[in-house]
């Protein structure tokens, strides 16, 4: 009992070294990693170099998967280019298989103890926090490693008769027991949700002897295959391009397992003369076992992305025919785009994820601006309440979606976080509490114009052209800000908004006092008057919520617009 503890404390620590050391590397590389993704995929070979260099600086391909799907939603990956960098991340992702050899291969806790001291000392200190607790992170994923070897060899499963009579009644060289193992470590990795935990297993299994080289590669093909269901399932709720790219993924382990399996043994033997490994051999090096698992999940990757890198387009072909699109999503239902799938595995990609979300925020709201637009153009009651109706619903549209990333925000702001992110956050928090007053403003104007359908008043074409003055502006206002929303913030200057703010102001000013005029000379009534002011301070206003988004997004130090 005692040792199964150790080993699956050992296998816990190890996965928890690895989340640590993953978020630091992330939060030490900042927004560079996202703007890679995009930059650096002008075509295949670029993008498989660009996800394994990724994967590799983050050790982590769900990370890499995470923000690759990110932008092919937000359009700035085509389908095809995500899945060059999700091949790359396969490759990437292999680096911790040769991490765990290391650790099977010496006494690598020697190394661990001074590592922990360094890691302590600059968390404390502060000025290099992250590297520390990059640090801190890489000393308990050693820790476990070296926790790993001796729980092994105290297990002495080789002169165990039970666990050798059981292992020993599965023929190695049988198709039958290779498939067996597969699935073993299919269902193995898909239930710990970590194909990290599940190499370290295997790696115990046959350095101690307990199972052929044969089996343990089987099970490392498995691991393959179950750490692409969970991200499959976890995008059966996303949108149509999300579970094509997790398809994708599927789609590629699947296929690279299946030809691996038509020629298994000659492949396994190849691997094993590169290690110098002797696979029939009745005792075997744990250093060369272990070594061997690392070569094997680097050549099959590696193998597998030289074939089906030159069937890319056939392969978004594929998954684009096997995965349609839904047939009518309604626009006016609540539903997040971007954080449906609740928090990622970093803070970082959690960021990133909901300034997407807030970008989609801003285009409702900017969508409900032209339907106001529509509003007061319509004469009849049919397609007035309708419209209206649908105002109504979008303005408890911006309520869920401000209450929504709001609560998603607060719960990423828990975390361990860079000053960067943290000043981030603040900065999204203003920007979606700004997107829920155009909201309301949109809806306010709504009620406006109502009580003028319902009143029958009708502008006078000065009036007319005033409205028209005042809604071209505001929009012009919107279209910026949802440019600012959907782009990066380093490539907008605050000035032109600005511009655009001073122009609504001076707008607003020189219809007030012609209204005053209006009215005083029995132009028009005074009813008429109070509805048409009403209705140009709304829109004023609403102007004002856009120049507070555009400052929060851009981190512009400027004076608080006037409500």
């Amino acid at each position: 009992m005692l040792i199964a503890l150790k080993l699956l404390g050992s296998i816990a620590l190890l996965m928890y070294g690895m989340k640590v050391m993953s978020e630091a590397l992330q939060k030490m590389a900042g927004p560079q990693l996202r703007h890679l993704l995009g930059a650096m995929t002008t075509n295949r070979f670029t993008g498989v170099a660009t996800g394994a260099l990724v994967t590799v600086a983050v050790q982590s391909s769900a990370a890499t998967t995470v923000m690759t799907v990110s932008f092919v939603n937000a359009a700035l990956l085509s389908l095809s280019q995500a899945i060059s960098i999700i091949m790359g991340a396969n490759i990437g992702t292999t680096l911790s298989a040769w991490i765990m050899s290391a650790g099977f291969s010496f006494n690598i806790t020697n190394i661990v103890w001074p590592a922990f001291l360094l890691g302590i000392i600059l968390i404390q200190i502060g000025k290099h926090r992250y590297v520390g607790d990059f640090l801190f992170g890489l000393s308990f994923l050693l820790f476990a490693l070296g926790m790993l070897n001796a729980t092994g060899r105290e297990m002495d499963l080789a002169n165990n008769a039970a666990v050798v009579n059981f292992f020993s009644s599965f023929d190695s060289g049988s198709y039958l027991t290779i498939l067996l193992f597969l699935l073993v470590g299919t269902i193995l990795t898909f239930i710990a949700q970590s194909s990290a935990a599940i190499m370290a297993i295997t790696m115990v299994l046959c350095s101690t002897g307990a199972i052929s080289i044969f089996q343990g590669i089987a099970l490392v093909m498995g691991e393959n295959i179950g750490t692409t269901l969970t991200a499959n399932i976890a995008a059966m709720s996303a949108n149509t391009q999300a579970r094509r790219a997790a398809a994708a993924h599927l789609l590629f382990n699947v296929f690279g397992v299946t030809w691996i399996l038509c020629c298994f043994f000659p492949f396994v033997r190849m691997v094993c003369r590169i290690v110098g490994l002797d696979p029939t051999a009745d005792t075997q090096s744990p250093t060369q076992l272990s070594f061997a698992l690392a070569t094997f999940h680097t050549a099959f990757n590696v193998t597998n992305t030289m074939i089906l890198i030159w069937f890319i387009p056939q392969i978004e072909k594929f998954v684009c025919r096997l995965i349609k699109p839904k047939q009518s999503e309604e626009d006016e239902e609540f539903r997040l785009k971007y954080i449906r799938g609740g928090l990622m595995k970093t803070p970082e990609i959690s960021v990133l994820q909901a300034q997407k979300e807030i970008a989609v925020f801003g285009e409702r709201m900017m969508k409900m601006s032209h339907m106001v637009k529509d509003l007061y153009r319509t004469t009849d009651e049919a397609a007035f309440k309708k419209i209206f109706d649908r105002l109504e619903k979008y303005e408890q549209i911006s309520d869920n979606m401000e209450n929504e990333i709001g609560k998603y925000l607060g719960q990423v702001g828990e975390a361990h976080l860079s000053d960067d992110t943290k000043e981030k956050i603040r900065a999204m928090l203003r920007q979606i509490g700004e997107l829920e007053s155009i909201g309301d403003s949109g809806f306010n104007m709504a009620r406006i114009l109502r009580r003028k359908y319902e009143a029958k008043i009708d502008f006078t074409p000065e009036q007319e052209e005033g409205v028209k003055q005042m809604f071209g502006l505001s929009q012009e206002a919107g279209a910026r800000m949802l440019e600012m929303l959907t782009g990066r913030r380093e490539d907008f200057d605050f000035n032109p908004s600005e511009e655009i703010e001073a122009r609504i102001n001076e707008c607003r000013e020189r219809l007030k006092e012609q209204n005053l005029r209006d009215v005083d000379n029995h132009v028009y009534t005074y009813d008429s008057g109070s509805i048409y002011m009403d209705l140009v301070n709304e829109a004023e206003k609403c102007g004002d919520y856009i120049i507070n988004v555009v400052e929060a997004r851009l981190g512009t130090s400027h004076r608080e617009s006037e409500r």
